[in-house]
C-alpha cells in the first residue's frame, strides 16, 4: 500500500514538473538565483579567510639576542616556545644570516656599507621570528618572554629585546578589524538567508496557487493530506536539483574567469582550483539548501489550501 502510494506521488510530482513548465522554470529560475547568491558568498568567503591568513602570516614578534648569546641558548628558547600551545612556527635567523640580509637591504647606500665595514665586527645578533596561531595570542606570547616569567630561565640574559610593544598598537588594530569584519559577514549571512527564504517561499506559494482549485476538489473527495502534499515536495526537490546543476554549471567557468582577472591581487589564491577541491562539498551545501528551501516552501505554501 505504502508502495503504490508512493509511486503514485512521484509520478504525480513527475507529471507536474513537466506538465506546468513555466511554472517550474519560474522556480528554478528564483532558486538558481537564490543558489548562486550562496555559491558567491561561499567563495567570498573563502578568499577573505585566505586573505586573513596571508596577513597573519606577515604578523611576528621578533626575539632579538644579544652578540653574544650562545647557539645553545637560542636553541633553547626556540625549543621553549615551539612547545607554546599558542605559537604557530618559530623562524630562525643567524648573526651571519642577519648581516647578509642587511648589506642586501642596503646595497645601493655605499656610506652605510662603508660605515658597517669600519666596525670590524658583525654588530648584529641572532633573533627568531614567533608567528601566533591567532593574532589575539601575541601578547600572551610576549608576557611569557618577559624575565620573571619563567620561560626563558638562565638564557634570559641572551636576551636583547622583543618587538612585540612597538607593534602592539597595529596587532590590537589588526584583531579589532578582524573581529568587525566576522560580525558582519555573520549578520549578512543570516540576511541572505532570510532574503532568499522569503523570495523561494513567494515564488512556489504563486505557483501552488494556480493549483488551489485541483486541491480543493481533491480535499473534498477525500484525498489525505499527504498524497495532496506529496507531489509538490517531488516538484520541489526537483527544483532544487536542478537549479543546483545549473549553478553548478554557470559557476564553473565563471571561476576561471575571476581567476585570470585576479592572479596578481590574490598571488597564491586559485579561485576555480579552490571551487574544484571543494566542488563536493559545495554540491552538498547547494542540494541541501535548495531542498530545504523548495520543500519548506511548498509545505508552507500548500498549508492555506488544505483547510476546506
Amino acid at each position: 500500500m505504502k508502495t503504490t502510494l508512493t509511486r503514485r506521488i512521484m509520478t504525480a510530482g513527475l507529471r507536474g514538473f513537466y506538465r506546468n513548465r513555466t511554472v517550474s522554470l519560474s522556480s528554478i529560475f528564483i532558486l538558481t538565483i537564490t543558489l548562486s547568491i550562496i555559491t558567491s558568498f561561499y567563495l567570498s568567503r573563502a578568499i577573505f579567510n585566505y586573505t586573513l591568513d596571508q596577513i597573519r602570516e606577515k604578523v611576528d614578534v621578533m626575539v632579538y639576542f644579544t652578540v653574544d648569546a650562545t647557539d645553545v641558548q637560542v636553541s633553547e628558547i626556540k625549543s621553549k616556545l615551539l612547545g607554546l600551545p599558542q605559537v604557530k612556527s618559530v623562524t630562525y635567523t643567524s648573526r651571519d644570516q642577519a648581516l647578509a640580509d642587511f648589506k642586501a637591504k642596503h646595497e645601493g647606500d655605499q656610506l652605510t656599507l662603508q660605515a658597517l665595514d669600519e666596525l670590524g665586527a658583525n654588530p648584529f645578533g641572532a633573533s627568531l621570528s614567533i608567528v601566533a596561531k591567532d593574532t589575539s595570542q601575541y601578547e600572551s606570547i610576549a608576557q611569557q618572554l618577559t624575565s620573571g616569567s619563567g620561560l626563558l630561565g638562565d638564557a634570559s640574559s641572551a636576551v636583547d629585546k622583543i618587538n612585540y610593544y612597538q607593534l602592539k598598537d597595529s596587532i590590537d588594530k589588526l584583531n579589532n578589524i578582524i573581529g568587525w569584519v566576522d560580525t558582519v559577514g555573520f549578520w549578512l549571512s543570516m540576511l541572505f538567508i532570510l532574503m532568499s527564504c522569503m523570495i523561494v517561499y513567494n515564488t512556489i506559494r504563486l505557483a501552488i496557487f494556480v493549483y488551489r482549485d485541483e486541491i480543493a476538489v481533491m480535499k473534498l473527495v477525500g484525498a489525505s493530506n499527504m498524497f495532496i502534499r506529496g507531489p509538490f515536495v517531488v516538484e520541489a526537490i526537483l527544483y532544487a536539483l536542478v537549479a543546483t546543476i545549473i549553478t553548478l554549471v554557470i559557476f564553473y567557468p565563471a571561476t576561471i574567469w575571476v581567476t585570470k582577472k585576479t592572479v596578481f591581487f590574490f598571488e597564491g589564491m586559485n579561485i576555480h582550483q579552490y571551487f574544484l577541491q571543494h566542488f563536493f562539498a559545495l554540491t552538498g551545501v547547494l542540494l541541501l539548501s535548495g531542498v530545504l528551501l523548495a520543500v519548506i516552501s511548498s509545505l508552507l505554501a500548500v498549508r492555506k489550501y488544505l483547510k476546506v
